[in-house]
């Protein structure tokens, strides 16, 4: 059975594209929404005949709809979630690629700081190493996303960055390829960060993210240094927290410095803890009766590539695991919530006030911080882990 892959299904926890000079009005007939981004496309000081040429070929893709639509994964539990997407195989692959790529690793952690094991487990999820970069139609997908009216602030910025790639040459917007969501390449990267951070890493004198793994690595390191990634320091790291602990004070919002929890006595699992002056919080995935974290700075640059709080964490932990760390210990958490339960969650909490986002079944931060807080109000644990007790006090 082939495994879970990530990177065509995450449109949705992107994070923010960079800022247009001037959004196109979404929605109304394809064909006149085309015209209006050639005519931005101008506006910008494009060459009219380039333009026309770049747009000549696109198409409306009802698939990446269809697609866009589809993201039920994102609604497992963390412990559910990880063990789908961390196999033995990967794990096997992942650690042979980092041997296989070593004088790479070598150069993008001297250079750029970020650790082998982050970009192998990005590489996994998404592509698996490269396997399946995804078969949509780059340029399609981008524009019908520009066109639906959900995000197009995301995403048309992305379509006038692959025009500026194709005057680079570097962009064929006929047959470039990848992801539903307009991601490219090994490691799934959007048309504007390829602008940003593309990184020549095998010396062809050409970027090229879908057939080179040098490319591909350093480019994703690049770029994760471009989002604020400190180079040196750890990320993520399994711990014991004691069953007294103040429960209110975990979470990512929660913010001490390792030393002050060591001192609460917050211990690592493996390794030491980092720098007792690193400022970190502890993450319970599944509230105070599951796994346990202590998530450093450069946890909270995971969250600029990726929204989904459990492919984030998932991905994170991944990466300790290549890098040596044991399987986490899953404990017993309460059952996890359906979707159906958390919608219903979703609901009475927005009744209260809380801003939880979309109602979407989905246990994100926006949901976790709101549980904690009614957890906190009605004298519950407050771990930010939703059981039925909470739902019934509600």
């Amino acid at each position: 059975m082939h495994e879970i892959l990530i990177g065509a299904t995450l449109a949705i926890f992107l994070g923010a594209a960079p800022a247009s000079a001037s959004l196109v009005k979404c929605g109304g007939g394809f064909q006149s929404f085309t015209s209006a981004m050639k005519n931005e496309a101008i506006a910008r000081g494009h060459d009219p005949a380039t333009v026309d040429n770049f747009f000549a070929s696109v198409r409306h893709d009802n698939a990446t709809l269809n697609a866009d639509r589809s993201q039920g994964i994102f609604q497992r539990p963390f412990i559910d979630f990880s063990r789908r997407l961390i196999s033995n195989d990967r794990m096997a692959r992942g650690k042979s690629m980092m041997k296989k790529y070593d004088s790479i690793y070598r150069v993008m952690e001297s250079e750029y700081g970020v650790s082998r094991g982050v970009l192998t487990a990005f590489w996994a999820f998404e592509t698996d190493f490269g396997a399946v970069q995804g078969n949509f139609n780059t340029l399609n997908s981008l524009m019908t996303l520009s066109h639906d009216c959900r995000r197009p602030e995301l995403f048309q910025p992305q379509v006038f960055a692959a025009l500026e790639l194709y005057e680079q040459g570097a962009f064929n917007p006929a047959t470039s390829k990848g992801a539903w969501a307009g991601e490219i390449g090994m490691v799934q990267m959007l048309p504007s960060d390829i602008i940003e951070a593309g990184v020549d890493g095998d010396g062809d004198g050409k970027v090229d993210l879908r057939t080179s793994p040098a490319d591909a690595l350093l480019s994703g390191a690049n770029m994760l240094r471009g989002l604020g990634w400190r180079a040196g320091e750890p990320w993520l790291q399994e711990v014991t927290v004691p069953q007294n602990l103040d429960w209110s004070k975990t979470g990512l919002s929660h913010i001490m410095t390792v030393g002050q929890w060591a001192e609460l006595g917050v211990k690592p699992r493996h390794g030491v803890l980092g720098s007792s002056g690193l400022n970190a919080s502890i993450l319970l995935p599944q509230g105070r009766k599951g796994p346990a974290f202590i998530a450093y700075p450069n946890f909270s640059v995971y969250f600029e590539w990726n929204k989904s709080f459990v492919y984030v964490t998932t991905a994170a932990y991944f990466a300790t695991r290549l890098e040596g760390a044991p399987v986490y210990n899953a404990g017993n958490p309460d059952p996890a919530f359906s979707g159906q339960q958390m919608k219903t969650l979703q609901k009475k909490l927005k009744a209260r006030g809380h801003d939880v986002g979309k109602v979407d079944g989905i246990l994100g931060a926006k949901t976790r911080a709101a549980v904690q807080t009614e957890q906190a109000r009605l004298g519950l644990p407050a771990d930010a882990w939703p059981t039925a007790q909470l739902l019934k006090a509600l």
